[in-house]
């Protein structure tokens, strides 16, 4: 039984080891606040609706950056790496480098579903364009931080314990299952138990103070509705975290390599969201694809687990880097392509094959929803929550 639970260091061995000091850990801390930092007071220091080319020009750059630090990874890895069979060098240092990029590629696939329920949340609490951005660098702050705590829970876990491989690669296939054939179940905030909690507890106004998310009303600090927005975000986010940190233990398990690609994919989501907002309809059968991308790496990781404790299929299996990463970009590319062909062919079918869970605005309207929320059938429920005036700060 101790043998079944406890971890030996076959399966990790079969993954690059580095030598990491804690000094580049500092580095990489420290750039990554100071990309935050930048961005925040820099870039975006004043409110302002971002439009589609902007949002290009920035994902493009934070790819680039998240792409470029896979130099980096490949320097570590040559220089302080241990490969396969106790290897150095190159070898490893290519090796390192493909499991971040395996990573990466596979957070910001994930992250895709995340940007489209984000859209969702901003649609229901209708919160202006030009505050958007300042609710989502929170958000993406604290989604760094739970980030971090669930890797390094995880890699204690799989380093303790053998089985947590299968229970990683069970809640995947079950996630997988989900995404790809769960009936629609509408996004709705009002049911969150953590946003009522928060409600009960922190004393809120339901007006809005420009992109503040605490304001003083009559000598009293209240939380702003884009408090509230920032809950729900950080809520979906842990959600989201049960899927895709699982999920790239199965692509690499040094710790440096796994908060990294998560990092930087999850640096550019803000762009992404203003990229790819309310384009869901368009990507009709990305759940599948995100599902089958889930589905692949359970499976490797219960095989993972099987080859260690059972032999099968063979005690030395490992499902080699390179060949990961081919089958995680191969099913976006499929995915994509036939999400616009079939939305070329039929536009008309893009209400009905938009991702399980994100109604848009438009459907909540027709299906009558009471968007503000107060039970009283009124001209604010076809704007959303905080009505006309604070939805459009130009009406």
């Amino acid at each position: 039984m101790n043998a079944f639970l406890l971890a030996s260091t076959e399966a990790n061995a079969k993954f690059v080891n580095l030598d990491i000091h804690l000094w580049e850990w500092g580095a990489l801390l420290a750039f990554i606040t100071l990309l935050l930092v930048t961005d925040l007071l820099l870039v975006h220091r004043r409110p302002h609706e971002i439009h589609f080319k902007e949002a290009a020009i920035e994902s493009a750059i934070w790819i680039s950056i998240g792409v470029a630090f896979t130099a980096v990874i490949w320097y570590i890895g040559s220089t302080s790496g241990v490969g396969p069979d106790g290897a150095h060098g190159i070898d490893v240092g290519a090796k390192a480098a493909g499991e971040y990029i395996s990573g990466f590629l596979l957070e910001k696939s994930l992250s895709v579903d995340n940007v489209f329920v984000w859209a969702v949340i901003f649609t229901y609490f209708a919160v202006p364009k030009m505050y958007q951005f300042r609710v989502l660098f929170w958000g993406i702050f604290g989604a760094l931080v739970l980030r971090a705590i669930f890797i390094f829970a995880g890699s204690a876990l799989i380093s303790k314990f053998t089985v947590t491989l299968a229970v990683f690669g069970i809640i995947l296939l079950y996630s997988a299952y989900k995404l790809a054939f769960q009936e629609e179940t509408e996004v709705d905030p009002e049911k969150s138990m953590v946003l009522r909690a928060v409600r009960k507890i922190v004393p809120s106004t339901d007006q809005l103070d420009g992109q503040k998310l605490f304001t003083v009303q009559n000598g009293k600090r209240l939380a702003t509705p884009l408090f509230a927005v920032l809950v729900m975000i950080e809520t979906t986010d842990v959600v989201f975290a049960v899927d895709s940190v699982p999920a790239i233990f199965g692509v690499a398990r040094e710790p440096f390599i796994v908060f990294a690609s998560n990092a930087f994919a999850i640096l550019g989501l803000r762009a992404l969201y203003f990229l790819l907002g309310g384009m869901q309809d368009r990507f009709r059968y990305l759940h599948y694809g995100l599902g089958a991308i889930l589905a692949f790496v359970g499976l490797k990781m219960l095989l993972t687990f099987s080859a260690e404790q059972f032999e099968f299929p063979s005690k030395d299996f490992h499902f080699p880097t390179v060949l990961s990463l081919g089958v995680i970009l191969g099913i976006l590319v499929v995915t994509i392509v036939a999400s616009m062909i079939a939305d070329k062919r039929d536009p008309r079918l893009e209400m009905a094959g938009h991702m399980p869970g994100h109604a848009t605005l438009e459907e909540r309207k027709r299906r009558g929803d009471d968007l503000d929320g107060d039970g009283v059938p009124e001209r604010a429920d076809q704007h959303g929550v905080l009505g006309r005036d604070d939805a459009d700060p130009d009406t």
